[in-house]
């Protein structure tokens, strides 16, 4: 029992010394880990009779380490070298490329990036088409598609689409996650370590309390391994595949990449406005064929809508001309007992003049 008591305390005092160098190139979360590691070490501890070693005697130990020369410690720690250099590691480069593109063969250039993808070993992640949506029969389309393309495959992958399409602008954009993925690697080492000697102090624990607390930092360590590789995986994938943002747009002419003169650029441009007002006038007559349905339909309404206005006026014509007769011929009748009126008076004057 004593030599087993021995053999666990240097080992617990291994783990505390070796996750203390990680430590300094795995970050502040390698000294959480020692920290960590160095308690359950403490734990662990036996003396001689079976119970736990005294606080004096854990804390004895604990200065005598830290008063040994530095090239013991890294003897005794299986470590002698820290985080590895930069320069020593392949660089880790994720490079991305938005482009975008016209062209007046729409199907065609969507066929030549499929197998230009396929042929080069990458794959269309995400892809968007819009048909386009015109009554007039011209509706221009366009598609956005995300291309992985191995890295090694980029430059020819973007030289082949230029060939096929009229490039209108490009964005290229690297980010180095070299020193990112070097700590992440040493952080991963440091949990790898600290696994193993878990693992060493698991089967010479002898009480439950001891096994629990062991295995419970096991499970945090095996799962933070764990997220550290999906993390590098995830990371070697983008590195190893650039990704493509290509959007294309279909045109009936293709813009000019070149500069252009004074007098090129006059007559391109009139060309141009003869091409609208003809393309125009070709719209007009194509929307004003498929439409006609609809303006026949208003057309009747609108007929039968003036016809009942007008109807109606003439209706409310007639009426008012009635009355204007009906008015009249009373008027007629009065202006003649008007004038019988005066003729009587006027007979009666004259009878009494002769009386």
């Amino acid at each position: 029992m004593k030599k087993t008591t021995e053999k666990v305390k240097v080992l617990a005092l291994v783990i505390t010394l070796g996750l203390a160098l990680a430590g300094c190139g795995g970050g502040s979360k390698s000294y959480e880990m020692a920290a960590d590691t160095a308690a359950m070490g403490k734990s662990a501890a036996y003396d001689a009779g079976g119970t736990y070693l005294s606080n004096d005697i854990y804390s004895y130990e604990t200065e005598a380490a830290a008063e040994m020369p530095e090239e013991a410690v890294a003897e005794e720690s299986g470590s002698t070298s820290q985080t590895p250099e930069v320069q020593d590691v392949k660089r880790k480069l994720i490079r991305n490329v938005n482009l975008e593109v016209e062209t007046e063969t729409f199907d065609e250039l969507l066929t030549v990036v499929e197998e230009k993808t396929e042929r080069l070993s990458g794959y269309i992640e995400e892809s968007y088409t819009y048909n386009g949506s015109n009554y007039y029969g011209r509706g221009t389309r366009n598609a956005n598609l995300t291309i992985r393309i191995p890295a090694a495959n980029l430059n020819a992958f973007l030289s082949s689409i230029a060939e096929v399409s009229n490039v209108i602008s490009r964005n290229d954009s690297v980010t180095d996650v070299t020193l990112q993925y070097v700590d992440m690697e040493s952080h991963k080492e440091a949990l790898v370590t600290e696994q193993t000697r878990l693992l060493e102090l698991l089967e010479q624990a002898e009480t439950v309390e001891d096994i629990i607390t062991i295995e419970g930092r096991l499970s945090e360590v095996r799962y933070q391994i764990e997220s550290m590789e999906s993390q590098l995986r995830t990371m070697d994938n983008q590195v190893s595949y650039s990704t493509i943002y290509l959007y294309i747009n279909e045109v009936e002419k293709l813009t000019p990449v070149e500069e252009q003169g004074t007098w090129e650029k006059i007559s391109t441009g009139f060309v141009d406005s003869l091409c609208e007002v003809g393309s125009g006038l070709a719209d007009f007559f194509i929307g004003f064929i498929i439409n006609l349905p609809h303006i026949i339909l208003w057309g009747v309404i609108l007929t039968a809508v003036i016809l009942v206005i007008r109807a109606f006026w003439r209706g409310r014509d007639a009426r008012r001309q009635k009355r204007l007769e009906k008015q009249k011929v009373k008027a007629e009748k009065k202006l003649e007992k008007q004038k019988k009126k005066e003729a009587l008076r006027k007979d009666n004057n004259d009878d009494e003049r002769t009386v």
